[in-house]
């Protein structure tokens, strides 16, 4: 297997993210052969549209991240960790289970000149944080109730939970409250699709929270 991040820099592009021209990563192309990298999904080289509208969202409302420390849960690109660095956060951690996203967001940064901390591995809960962002994170039921729990668990600590994504079946609708919706790009989708920013509310003993 090559090394990771020389195969990034060699086989990928470095352009404007799409939807956020503001922000820089490298991309994969036609002649990028991700397949060299073995049989993990190269998630982290595409974008999505849960990151996307994320990102965009902070961008646009710096305030909901200004100044606090946050969390970039299943970063892949590192897209939302960046947004949040430009607007205005005081640190940012970015974490994932694939150590090629962990590269790559480090690339990512580096190219869009902001520091973050990035690091492979299951979420320590509830992490020493203000807010954690997680975009497209509620993809299959499973790891939906695996989220659920751990999110669950965030809010009762004090944690601001944002979530990105855009209508998933396994999307838990009863434990987020909408915030926003924007038209945004989805990896593999010929036209821009809706997708929209959550706050996650969880449960209390008689139902869910309000926003």
């Amino acid at each position: 297997m090559p090394d990771i991040r020389d195969f990034i820099l060699q086989n990928l592009r470095l352009e404007p993210a799409p939807g956020l021209p503001e922000i820089a990563l490298y991309r994969a192309h036609a002649g990028s052969r991700l397949s060299r990298l073995g049989e993990t999904p190269p998630y982290w080289a595409y974008h999505w549209a849960g990151g996307t509208v994320l990102a965009r969202h902070i961008l646009d409302h710096p305030e909901s991240v200004r100044g606090k420390r946050v969390v970039d849960l299943g970063c892949g690109s590192g897209v939302v960790a960046i947004a949040a660095m430009k607007a205005g956060a005081r640190e940012v951690m970015a974490v994932d289970i694939d150590p090629n996203a962990i590269m790559a967001t480090i690339l990512n940064a580096e190219a869009n000149k902001v520091v973050i901390t990035a690091r492979t591995g299951e979420l320590i809960i509830p992490p020493d944080t203000d807010v954690i962002m997680g975009g497209d994170v509620f993809y299959d039921t499973t790891l939906a109730e695996k989220m659920s729990a751990l999110f669950t668990d965030c809010i009762a600590a004090g944690i601001d939970v944002l979530v990105g994504d855009m209508g998933r079946k396994s999307l838990p609708l009863d434990l987020l409250a909408p915030l926003a919706e924007y038209e945004v790009p989805d990896f593999g989708q010929p036209q821009l699709l809706k997708a929209k920013v959550f706050r996650f509310k969880g449960k209390g003993p008689k139902g869910p929270l309000t926003p």
